[in-house]
């Protein structure tokens, strides 16, 4: 290609008229002050945004300015060019045609950079102007370390990629180098699990093969599999970071360490157990930065919304969240408490474990070791003249009870159990051993919730059902001339090929006024599940996220899914 003329980039944004010279004199006299690159200094100032610099630039020299996050990359076309490279010239392989690759670069006008590409990829290459940022998120899924982990596992050498993760790869270096191979395989797995959003890392030994499996949006998928051999010392070492007795594996052990990547911080809960090929071992990650998003943020419908704040603000009462595992729950009790969180609130929570710290909230672990129970601690905190109690679970009997009493008292409660639907979780508490009258009386509010799978919003695309699902929807009440908004997603590197990023809550909410308090006391069970369906006819689980279907967040599989699991 062509070479442009070397143009100070400050002269050319005050040219092109995105900045003033007052700007660009600012901006220059803190360069030299802090060493930075101007570009950044400029959009850490708000004067400009990466998306100016970059646009300008393709201008300037007459070549394309490529937007990265609507582009689907080709993995196999940005590994060519070696990761260390990559990140060292800012710079990634987008596309190749006649013969001709088309790299992404921050900088083009790198001409040093451009040689060096040149010769590492073997082809002749075109530039195209892409902001630095976009670029770096580009490059963390781009050089996912899938292979780099499987050849750690058969027992390969030392990691060859940036260590992105340095304090966690600190914390597992500082319990010894007896084993490279092993504490390289762990930071790589972190390092990859947390690029991808995992929430869980599954470690588990087979018949000859070692499998370690991620689980992105709540579902598993393989990262790779490897010789046996070694798991040991693989799990070995995630005990001594979680202060666990490595000399003991034929019982069931769990705990915890705290660790950062990049500016976020983890907590990681290990639990093992023994299975007939050794240890199997899961790590969990809780990103604190993942909890608070705020009720307005959870997904619920406008009008729920609006009616469960008003529940929340009252003084007396227990609110329930039920739902199956990882179906968001946390999430809410979390949400609910720091909307009421204020100087005039003393708040208690009763956790095992505490998953996220609050602050100006008093927090505390059941602890079985010390006999610290949950009816126990939930007794010991009536005491500390709380208005506000949330109970992480609602495990057992004795629990149940004394939050209902304390529900009857003038407390505002909050708990979890696990239940299939708004009204089934009252069922729960009965069969608990809960007086129906105490259950009546106290809960004010029961939310059933799940997860969705978010369709990806960069390789989204109009979806035509197939036949079963045609009938399905049909069945719902949705004729073929409401099915033009459907999309699926195709697969793309910012979803790691699954269609699906992030997800979303749909929920259903049960209140018990008068009638749904007199019914829930009546010995006959289908009286108040009549009325429970009467009160949420078109507000159930599945109505909500075939609203989300018909809005284009989410797919029909996925609203069928939910639809089984809930028996509507």
């Amino acid at each position: 290609m062509s070479r442009p003329e070397k143009i100070r980039l400050g002269d050319l944004l005050v040219r092109e008229k995105i900045i003033t010279h007052d700007q660009l004199d600012f901006a220059l006299e803190q360069q030299k002050s802090n060493g930075r690159k101007l570009g950044r200094v400029l959009v850490e100032n708000g004067f400009v945004t990466e998306e100016h610099i970059s646009e300008a630039l393709a201008m300037q020299f007459s070549i394309p300015y490529v937007n990265l996050d609507n582009y689907n990359i080709n993995l196999e076309l940005v590994r060519l060019l070696p990761e260390s490279q990559a990140r060292r010239f800012r710079a990634v392989v987008l596309e190749e045609h006649n013969g001709k690759l088309l790299v992404g670069m921050s900088d083009p006008t790198d001409f040093v950079a451009m040689d060096e590409i040149t010769r590492l990829v073997k082809r002749a290459i075109d530039v195209a102007v892409v902001t630095e940022g976009q670029l770096l998120q580009n490059i963390d899924r781009g050089y996912l370390r899938t292979e780099e982990i499987t050849g750690m596992a058969r027992g390969g050498g030392k990691s060859t990629g940036d260590d992105t993760n340095a304090n966690f790869a600190t914390l597992v270096d500082s319990f010894g180098i007896e084993d490279a191979s092993v504490a390289n395989l762990l930071k790589s797995m972190f390092d990859d699990a947390m690029r991808i959003r995992a929430s869980d890392i599954h470690i588990e030994p087979q018949e000859g093969r070692l499998k370690i499996r991620f689980r992105v949006d709540g579902v598993l998928h393989l990262q790779t599999e490897a010789d046996n051999k070694i798991a040991p010392a693989l799990v070995s070492r995630l005990k001594l970071m979680a202060g666990l007795d490595i000399s003991e594996n034929r019982f069931p052990q769990t705990g915890r360490l705290h660790a950062r990547a990049g500016d976020q911080a983890v907590d990681v809960r290990i639990s093992t157990m023994p299975t007939q090929y050794g240890e199997s071992a899961l790590m969990r990650l809780l990103r604190q930065d993942r909890i608070l998003l705020g009720l307005d943020k959870l997904g619920m419908s406008p009008e729920m919304l609006k009616r469960f704040r008003e529940i929340i603000q009252g003084s007396k009462g227990m609110v329930l969240a039920t739902g199956p595992a990882d179906s968001g729950k946390s999430a809410m009790l979390y949400s609910s408490l720091a909307e009421i969180n204020t100087v005039e609130q003393k708040i208690i929570t009763i956790e095992d474990p505490v998953e996220y710290l609050m602050p100006g909230i008093n927090q505390v672990q059941v602890d079985e070791k010390i006999k610290l129970t949950f009816s126990q601690a939930l007794h010991f905190s009536l005491l500390q003249d709380p208005d506000v109690i949330m109970i992480s679970e609602m495990r057992d009997g004795d629990t149940a009870q004394i939050a209902l009493r304390a529900a009857m008292t003038g407390h505002l409660v909050f708990s979890a159990i696990y239940a299939n639907d708004a009204a089934s979780a009252l069922f729960r508490l009965v069969e608990m051993g809960v007086p129906r009258f105490m259950v009546a009386s106290s809960v004010q509010a029961v939310i059933a919730q799940r997860l969705l799978r978010r369709v990806c919003e960069s390789c989204s695309e109009p979806q035509v059902p197939t036949p079963q699902e045609g009938e399905w929807l049909k069945a719902k009440g949705l004729p073929s001339g409401q099915w033009e908004g459907l999309l699926r997603g195709r697969g793309c590197t910012q979803c790691n090929g699954t269609g699906y990023h992030g997800r979303l809550g749909v929920y259903e909410m049960l209140e018990m006024g008068n009638e749904m308090t007199e019914a829930a006391a009546h010995d006959d069970a289908t009286h108040f599940m009549q009325a429970a369906r009467q009160q949420m006819r078109g507000k159930t689980i599945v109505d909500h996220a075939l609203e989300q279907m018909k809005h284009g967040h989410t797919t029909i599989a996925e609203v069928m899914r939910i639809s089984i699991q809930t028996d509507y």
